[in-house]
């Protein structure tokens, strides 16, 4: 089977985590920084999840799972040590047309947690649909080093010089298509990069 490759927009959208432990600690983490509005479920919470309650970026339940929890859900994470309780939630996930993830459990998943790159607004996902994870990992590794910490200078700078030629109706769309392809070049990275190494002497 082929899996859609997709980046979500998950912001404002209700997330559930079952499970509060250092392996769903990772998933929490992801799912903040997208902006979701991510409830959590477990009897236990390690020290970085009850921190983040304190801070107010998660809201959670200190309890066990209850199906109506899925209720209203857009998708939902789950790790725990009940394989049972996991096959319910998959089940109950897809009655209700939730995206379910089960962690490293692939057969009850609807969707994978790529390796991914992240350089600013640059994200480079890699994905196995599950077969081998650390084939994943060892891409992964390989193109931090292809694509390193100026990348994401990089990219701001083209996200602005993109604003600049989108507003400027001089320009035909061929000749904006053109420009921004020249901005792109591996010529360009590279007077860029000469650039910032320049100022920053």
């Amino acid at each position: 089977m082929r899996l859609f490759p997709l980046f979500l927009k998950l912001e404002a959208r209700r997330c559930l985590v079952v499970g509060a432990g250092v392996v769903a600690e990772g998933k929490i983490a992801g799912l903040i920084d997208t902006g979701a509005q991510l409830r959590v479920i477990a009897p236990q919470a390690t020290e970085q999840v009850v921190r983040w309650v304190e801070s107010s970026k998660i809201e959670y339940q200190q309890r066990q799972f209850q199906v109506t929890d899925l209720d209203g859900m857009f998708l939902v994470v789950a790790s725990t040590s009940d394989s049972e309780l996991h096959r319910l939630i998959f089940a109950e996930a897809r009655k209700r047309g939730v995206l379910c993830n089960i962690v490293d459990v692939p057969e009850l998943c609807d969707f994978y947690y790529p390796a991914v790159v992240q350089r600013g607004e640059l994200q480079i996902a890699v994905s196995t649909s599950g077969a081998s994870p650390a084939l994943a990992q060892r891409l992964r590794k390989n193109l931090e080093e292809q694509f390193g910490p100026e990348y994401e200078a990089w990219i701001e700078s083209l996200g602005e010089a993109r604003e600049v030629l989108q507003g400027d109706k001089t320009l035909t769309p061929e000749e904006r298509k053109n420009r921004l392809h020249a901005l792109v070049t591996k010529e360009a990275f590279e007077a860029f990069r000469s650039q910032q190494e320049s100022d920053e002497k």
